[in-house]
């Protein structure tokens, strides 16, 4: 993997203070269960004050393989990302062609989107759902320091998605999960999204978090009660805080902005885990509700 180094132009962006959201040093069950607009992580969790580096006047500078993200440039065909026909109909393939360029993979699969908005949602959150699924959905920002797949669900993807989209395919070299992000509300945005340098992982600090889509959350001891084969269930991966940890975001993003970073890269000699969060950015004034939407995907080289 890609180390850190001495690097003067990082060291002259503008800072300020982040809260960003840790799992805290103990031994806990570690398990995250979405429902409709409305996310809840067990464990402890604890803000810790972080630099925030601002990485957008000089956004040239950060690549997927040395950093884990990149931040490029896309116009979209969508006119409303709030249309859900609209973005059916558009956008995946949109999103396959840009992963492609930005990445130079043979070919992309896509998976899903999720907007996600940092405006009230307890309305919708009580608003009860059969059979809830975590895409194509609204759902708050993301809580907590995170990677949406841990290394066994990240090589297992590739396997899959694979299998499935190029059956009669020579087979691939290579592959990546991602996610592809863009803001669609004026900025600045209130809380956006932060991004830390892949290179500053530290190893020791990470865990796994399984993924549970639930129509109603559990309560009390249900929430954490032993469930078979809960070792091989889709899992992210969370972090505890350390000081070493390089975090970044781009300020005043617009629609035509977009951030491609890394879940899981099958090669390791480059940097191949892109953590990230939302925070809250007080140090820009008139900061407004912040609006995105997210697509999974998985980028193949052949």
């Amino acid at each position: 993997m890609a180390t850190m180094a001495d690097d003067g132009i990082e060291e002259r962006a503008r800072r300020s203070e982040a809260l960003i959201r840790y799992l805290g040093e103990g031994d806990y069950v570690t398990r995250r269960y979405v429902s409709q607009g409305a996310e809840i992580n067990t464990g402890v969790y604890t803000d810790h004050v972080m630099p925030m580096r601002d990485g957008m006047p000089l956004r040239d500078h950060f690549t997927l393989d040395t950093h884990g993200f990149v931040l490029g440039k896309h116009a979209s065909g969508v006119t409303d990302f709030t249309d859900r026909d609209e973005v059916d109909a558009k956008y995946n393939a949109e999103v396959a062609a840009a992963v492609c360029a930005l990445s130079g993979a043979s070919f992309v699969a896509v998976q899903g989107w999720m907007r996600r908005t940092t405006a009230d949602l307890t309305e919708r959150a009580q608003q009860k759902v059969a059979g809830y699924q975590h895409s194509g959905g609204l759902q708050p920002q993301a809580g907590e320091a995170h990677i949406d797949y841990n290394p066994r669900t990240g090589e297992a993807a590739g396997a899959r998605i694979y299998a499935a989209q190029r059956p009669e395919g020579p087979g691939f070299k290579r592959h990546c999960c991602f996610s592809f992000w863009r803001t669609f509300s004026p900025g600045p945005q209130d809380w956006p999204l932060a991004l830390m340098d892949g290179r500053s992982i530290q190893g020791n600090e990470l865990a796994s978090n399984t993924l549970f889509v639930v129509d109603e959350f559990p309560t009390g001891d249900a929430l954490t009660a032993p469930v078979a084969g809960e070792d091989q269930m889709i899992a992210a991966t969370i972090l505890r805080q350390r000081d070493e940890h390089r975090w970044w975001y781009f300020s005043n993003m617009t629609r035509d902005d977009v951030l491609l970073f890394k879940f899981y890269d099958s090669d390791h000699s480059v940097t191949w885990r892109c953590p990230h969060t939302a925070f809250h950015d007080t140090s820009l004034p008139g900061t407004q509700v912040r609006e995105s939407i997210e697509v999974r995907c998985v980028a193949f080289w052949e």
